[in-house]
């Protein structure tokens, strides 16, 4: 057995560590794989050289190098923690999806981009969520089938969101109800915070379950920047604030559809 350590300087997110895993899913002398996302860092067990994976690796285009390769004779399987990890990914699968339904419906009473394009980021997060659970059980076939749906319904939305937001950019839309816009924003806060608080609670060193620590911890600082809108809304009297961290975020939903549709190659 052997234990070889990579760099990947572009693996920073979820959609990078399912490719990984995708890529490298039919190798049969791969026991296991270690992420270390916050410090872009895999390291794998196996068998034979570590020529073949390396040049998986080095074919995704994440700045893959090579740290060291070294004998692994006391090397024992990973405990097998799928059904916990399911029942977890379950529960913020359904938090985020839950969000998604208000953020949006209040998103548009409110008439506020922002609070929808923060709507659609929760639902790729669900997405992402998605694709976790099928990490952690399912079929390769299967999970590139979902990737490329998904993939193509969220690049939709953003480019739908995008048209619209310019579109009131240059129209004569209602000023969004900041209220609105700061209290639904809080309490998606909440929500997201609750899912970080489940997925630290679980202790899990797991990829795909560190990587949603991290997307989650990314969709705090968009809740910050609706808030912060929110308040600039009130401030000037304008509905650009808004209208701006919505095409921010709407491009970042359309970041992560480019993304996960290269999980279905």
């Amino acid at each position: 057995m052997h234990k070889t350590t990579f760099k990947i300087l572009k693996m920073d997110c979820p959609s990078e560590e399912q490719m990984i895993r995708m890529n490298l899913a039919d190798l049969t002398n791969i026991h296991s794989m270690d992420f270390d996302i916050p410090n872009r860092k895999l390291t794998i067990f196996h068998t034979d050289n570590h020529d073949q994976i390396y040049e998986r690796l080095d074919n995704l285009k994440f700045d893959t190098s090579l740290i060291e390769s070294l004998s692994a004779d006391n090397y024992t399987e990973v405990t097998d923690n799928s059904d916990r990890e399911k029942k977890l990914l379950w529960q913020v699968l359904a938090i985020n999806f839950f969000f998604f339904a208000l953020e949006i419906t209040t998103g548009f009473i409110s008439n506020s981009m922002g609070l929808v394009a923060d709507s659609l980021d929760m639902l790729a997060d669900s997405i992402v969520y998605g694709l976790a659970l099928f990490a952690v059980g399912g079929t390769m076939t299967r999970k590139k089938h979902v990737a490329k749906s998904a993939g193509y319904f969220q690049l939709t939305v953003a480019i739908l969101g995008i048209g619209e937001v310019i579109r009131r950019f240059v129209g004569l839309e209602e000023i969004p109800a900041f209220q609105t816009m700061v209290i639904v924003s809080i309490f998606a806060l909440i929500g997201n915070a609750l899912c970080l608080y489940l997925l630290q609670k679980s202790k899990s060193k797991e990829a795909h379950m560190q990587a949603s620590m991290i997307f989650t911890s990314n969709d705090i600082i968009v809740n910050f920047g609706v808030i912060i809108a929110a308040g600039l809304v009130y401030l000037t009297n304008s509905k650009y604030p808004d209208l701006f961290i919505g095409i921010v975020v709407f491009f970042i939903v359309g970041q992560g559809a480019f993304k996960i549709l290269k999980l279905s190659k």
